[in-house]
């Protein structure tokens, strides 16, 4: 029983370290077509009138959202690094530092995903609404760079979904280390009072 639970735990860690880079890939990737799009289509943020193509402005409204996101990236790596700095993925006891990481990954990751998929809801929401698609497709078709795809947007729901999948598969471990801990306690408890006697 041990043996295949160290192996759900090396998995979850590593899991957990690839779902992290995956946020900070994701946050890097987002802008790219939007930039590809919308950038000379505002040529001066600080000007209103200098918009050639309406709703090209949430190119510059996403800015902060995605240095944050980065930075949020960042810190998920950071968090995951802490499951193998406790060696939570190879001890075959855990201790409150190893229950500390799990805790300070899983905060983590959930926080990320619920604000995240709140703010890149309504990005989209408004990409959608206020865009005007006709007017880019008319300036960009003879660049080729004009699409009305929303990928970047709704592929969000995977990357979340596998960091989700790696707290949950962290939980399930340590639950399963403490019961197997328990049980191996009571058998040397047990073992012990039929020794004294």
């Amino acid at each position: 029983m041990y043996k295949k639970q160290m192996t759900m735990q090396r998995i979850a860690c590593f899991l957990s370290l690839a779902a992290s880079a995956l946020v900070f890939l994701y946050a890097l990737g987002i802008m790219t077509d939007l930039y590809d799009m919308l950038y000379t289509m505002v040529p001066d943020p600080g000007d209103p009138n200098s918009v050639k193509v309406a709703g090209a402005m949430i190119y510059y409204d996403m800015q902060g959202f995605n240095h944050t996101l980065l930075k949020a990236g960042i810190g998920l790596i950071l968090a995951s690094c802490l499951l193998f700095i406790t060696n939570t993925h190879v001890r075959r006891k855990y201790y409150i530092g190893n229950y500390a990481a799990i805790c300070i990954n899983a905060v983590a990751n959930i926080g990320v995903a619920l604000w995240a998929h709140g703010q890149i809801s309504a990005y989209k929401a408004q990409y959608l609404s206020t865009v005007d698609f006709e007017q880019l497709e008319r300036r960009l078709s003879r660049a080729g760079t004009f699409t009305n795809s929303t990928f970047w947007f709704d592929v969000h729901v995977f990357v979340f979904a596998v960091a989700i999948i790696a707290v949950a598969l962290l939980i399930v471990g340590a639950c399963w280390k403490l019961s197997l801990m328990k049980s191996e306690r009571r058998l040397i408890e047990s073992g012990k009072a039929v020794s004294a006697s």
